[in-house]
């Protein structure tokens, strides 16, 4: 089939779309208190707990676990706002963890905040001193508690 037919087809409204679910977010309250112990437990002092926003959600399509979500230095000039993040835990996949697990998926999504809580995120990249190496810090600390 040639680009212009499919580009009619869409046009005409005859493909078939799947409809997507509506995701529903909640505060949770619950989350925040892990993370917070987390924080606690293993003295990492550059997180700013307060700026920290903790939601579960469901009916999410994706396959991840669990989501950090920055606060952009435009959106902080926008809002007038210092940086702030917000963690997603997707409650389908995560509610069904051991607390072990849950508590490393918070420090994999803890290793995504850079050093100076910027509102900026640290990307999966594999230089040195970089997300892996934070994440197996993290993890190391974690698992001599």
């Amino acid at each position: 089939m040639s680009i212009f037919r499919r580009v009619l087809r869409v046009r005409q409204g005859r493909t078939r779309r799947k409809k997507s679910k509506k995701i529903i977010w909640v505060k949770a309250n619950d989350i925040k208190l892990q993370l917070n112990e987390l924080i606690e437990k293993l003295n990492l002092d550059w997180v700013q707990k307060n700026q920290i926003y903790c939601f579960r959600s469901e009916g999410s399509s994706s396959r991840a676990i669990a989501r950090i979500w920055g606060m952009g230095k435009i959106w902080q000039l926008a809002l007038e706002s210092p940086p702030a993040y917000c963690l997603e835990v997707i409650a389908e996949r995560y509610d069904k963890l051991s607390k072990s697990d849950q508590d490393k998926v918070l420090l994999h999504e803890l290793a995504h905040v850079p050093k100076n809580f910027s509102g900026a995120l640290v990307a999966h990249t594999h230089s040195k001193g970089g997300f892996h190496d934070k994440l197996k810090t993290m993890v190391a600390a974690y698992d001599r508690l």
